[in-house]
């Protein structure tokens, strides 16, 4: 059978969803997203994700990692268990991990220990990261140097300095754009997602969380992931089918796991 080339939601949240599994993968087909990354950001969510991808596979993908609000819960058995699960194929990436200095649900140097200890295993295993950040980029970007070009990854649902930007594209990472870039008030992403090349965007959805426009104020679904790649398109003056086939490339060169499931 040959595989529908349609867009990549490299970031979504399908063991959060309010609509059925099942039901939110055929709404999104509708729209043109026929493959997603579903993410683990806990030690108590990691097999219900692995459940999830193992039953949809090669739709659904996932990373197992320990989000920095969940930093505390980090311990070097999680790593281990993690790494037995790596050997599943739907496992593409380690994450989300990263650095979150806005909440501090969990301490600072909690959060680097963790993060580091992941961007170690994430090496080990030769799998990119999905990468957390928020009011952290000197720590996050000092830490990514220290692995200089031996982990690479997406700085997921980016939002931050051009400073940053530029630092992390020339560590070889990619930016994933979410429905923030969508938002009356991203005036300034739309202007870095402008100038950004292209052959470094990936697109998500972070869902059920940052829903696009038009559906703000409602949960966020794989599905709208086309409304983040319309405005990327609108934005960089393209076509929607160069922005859908652009990131799927991109996707599938930072995630190459997604390749051998997905050749026709």
């Amino acid at each position: 059978m040959t595989q529908q080339k349609g867009l990549i939601d490299v970031h979504t949240h399908l063991d959060k969803l309010d609509l059925a599994s099942e039901s939110a993968l055929a709404e999104a087909e509708k729209l043109g997203v026929t493959e997603l990354i579903t993410i683990g950001t806990e030690p108590s969510d990691h097999s219900v994700v692995l459940d999830l991808a193992q039953k949809y596979y090669p739709r659904v993908f996932c990373s197992l990692g320990v989000h920095p609000h969940a930093a505390v819960e980090w311990r070097r058995e999680v790593g281990e268990r993690i790494r037995e699960w790596a050997k599943n194929p739907w496992v593409v990436a380690i994450g989300e991990t990263g650095l979150d200095y806005f909440y501090q649900n969990s301490a600072p140097d909690q959060q680097r220990r963790a993060f580091e200890e992941q961007l170690e295993l994430a090496r080990s295993l030769g799998l990119p990261v999905q990468v957390h950040m928020r009011d952290a980029e000197a720590d996050t970007l000092a830490i990514l140097k220290n692995f200089g070009s031996q982990v690479t990854g997406i700085i997921h649902c980016f939002s931050g300095s051009d400073v940053f930007a530029d630092a992390v594209l020339e560590l070889g990472w990619y930016l994933s754009i979410s429905g923030i870039v969508t938002f009356k008030n991203a005036q300034k992403l739309r202007e870095q997602v402008a100038r950004f090349p292209i052959d470094r965007l990936t697109v998500e959805t972070d869902a059920p969380y940052l829903t696009p426009v038009p559906y703000r104020g409602k949960k966020n679904m794989p599905a709208y992931t086309h409304f983040v790649a319309a405005e990327i398109a609108r934005v960089k003056n393209v076509s929607l089918e160069e922005v859908v086939g652009v990131t799927r490339s991109n996707t599938l060169k930072m995630f190459f796991r997604l390749l051998p499931a997905l050749e026709n």
